[in-house]
């Protein structure tokens, strides 16, 4: 499925249409350049969700977890991640177990690591607009 979205509101509706299909054991790859929108878009699914407070980016930490109506959320970013020996943070762990629903930014670093049935969220800038193509 490929979406043009033209506003930050849009990127919310369209995140909240795709946090509808999400279940437990699901594991989402975000990939798209800097400044795509990788992080909002994760962060407009997590509140979605029933995360409160605020979502930030784990790009120093690797992986932030969140509690939201009983589900565990994990966000992963592989952005400073150059070899799968550097992720020492539990990423093994979390994605064999499958127990929650996770999401990793610059999946692309730790391609040899991630399971074959992932979701794919490549997100595209088109002048001021993003175009998000969503693989199932």
């Amino acid at each position: 499925m490929k979406v043009i979205v033209k506003s930050i509101d849009e990127t919310n509706a369209l995140a909240q249409d795709f946090g509808k299909d999400l279940h437990i054991g699901d594991v989402v790859l975000l990939s798209g350049d800097l400044g795509a929108g990788k992080t909002t878009f994760t962060q407009f699914v997590f509140k979605y969700l029933g995360v409160q407070g605020v979502i930030n980016s784990p790009t120093f930490a690797v992986l932030k977890t969140y509690e939201a109506n009983g589900i565990t959320l994990n966000h992963f970013d592989a952005y400073r991640i150059n070899t799968p020996e550097a992720i020492e943070c539990g990423f093994d762990e979390v994605i064999s177990s499958r127990e929650g629903i996770t999401f990793i930014e610059w999946s692309q670093n730790i391609a040899e690591l991630l399971p074959s049935d992932c979701i794919k969220v490549d997100i595209t800038l088109l002048g001021e607009d993003r175009v998000f193509e969503i693989t199932k």
